[in-house]
C-alpha cells in the first residue's frame, strides 16, 4: 500500500442529488478513519475534495447548500474522480465544466460516475463508448443521446477499470465500496461498510 494519500475530486454543481455526493464522500472519508484508526501514525489513505467551476455555494438538488472546497483552477489533480448525478442538463452543457471533467478524467486513476453523472462524462467526451449504466430511470435516455454506449440494465455498476459507472444513490455507495476494496483490500471496505452500518454486496 503506497503511504501517499490519494486525492478524490467529487464535482459538485446546481442541483447535484444530495446523496449521489454524500454516499462517495461518506465512503471515502470513512475509509481514512478506520484505516487511521488501525494504523494511527498513517497518512489518510484518501483526501476528498469537493470541486464546482466557482467556490460560491451550490444548491444541491432540494436546497442542500454545499461548499466547495476548491474550483476548477485550485483542485488538486485527481487519482479518483467522482461525477454524481441529479438534474445534469446545465452541467453536461457547461463547456467550463465539460472541460476540466475531461482534465481530470485524463490523468485519473479511476473516474467514476454515479447515476446521471454518466451523462457529464459522456458529454466531457470521457465515456464515449462501449459498456456503461445508470439510474433505471434515465436509461433509455442514455441510450437514446448516446448510442455508442452499450447502457445495461439490473447491475449496481459496471467496471471498465479507469471507467466506472453506476445506478443511483445506494448504488453509488456500493460502487464507491467495491474502489475502496480496488485501491486498499477488502477489509478496508468490509470495515467501512460496517461502521456506516450500511448493507454491502461486493458483486455489482
Amino acid at each position: 500500500m503506497s503511504a501517499q494519500s490519494l486525492q478524490v475530486a467529487i464535482l459538485v454543481f446546481d442541483d447535484v442529488e444530495a446523496l449521489d455526493l454524500g454516499g462517495p464522500y461518506e465512503v471515502f472519508t470513512t475509509a481514512s478513519r478506520m484505516h487511521q484508526r488501525q494504523r494511527p501514525e498513517a497518512a489518510a489513505p484518501f483526501v476528498v475534495q469537493c470541486v464546482a467551476r466557482s467556490l460560491d455555494p451550490v444548491r444541491a438538488r432540494a436546497g442542500l447548500r454545499v461548499l466547495p472546497d476548491a474550483d476548477f483552477a485550485s483542485a488538486a489533480a485527481p487519482d479518483v474522480l467522482i461525477v454524481p448525478g441529479g438534474v445534469v442538463d446545465a452541467a453536461a452543457a457547461c463547456t467550463a465544466t465539460r472541460a476540466w471533467v475531461a482534465q481530470a478524467a485524463g490523468s485519473a486513476q479511476i473516474t467514476a460516475s454515479v447515476c446521471t453523472g454518466a451523462f457529464i462524462l459522456a458529454a466531457a467526451g470521457v465515456l464515449t463508448e462501449g459498456p456503461a449504466t445508470t439510474h433505471w430511470e434515465d436509461i433509455a435516455d442514455l441510450r437514446t443521446q448516446y448510442p455508442a454506449l452499450d447502457v445495461l440494465e439490473n447491475l449496481r455498476w459496471v467496471d471498465r477499470g479507469a471507467l466506472v459507472t453506476s445506478a443511483g444513490i445506494s448504488a453509488g455507495i456500493d460502487m464507491s465500496l467495491h474502489l475502496v476494496t480496488r485501491l486498499l483490500g477488502a477489509e478496508l471496505s468490509e470495515r467501512t461498510a460496517r461502521q456506516m452500518d450500511t448493507p454491502w454486496n461486493p458483486q455489482p
